[in-house]
């Protein structure tokens, strides 16, 4: 079995600025799939870096 080695990411705080209407649906698919608002940000950008085409 592998062990167990616990790691700090570091991570900051930022400011972003969003339409109103984007916050809105950013909750309720937040909501809905009972993460946090922040936790919901990051995986979206996450998926965005992850799956950018590539010219």
């Amino acid at each position: 079995m592998n062990e167990f080695k616990p790691i700090k990411q570091e991570k900051t705080v930022i400011s972003i600025r969003l339409d109103v209407d984007m916050l809105k649906k950013i909750d309720e698919l937040s909501m809905q799939t009972d993460i946090s608002r922040n936790e919901f940000i990051v995986q979206c950008i996450d998926y965005a870096l992850h799956n950018l085409k590539k010219d």
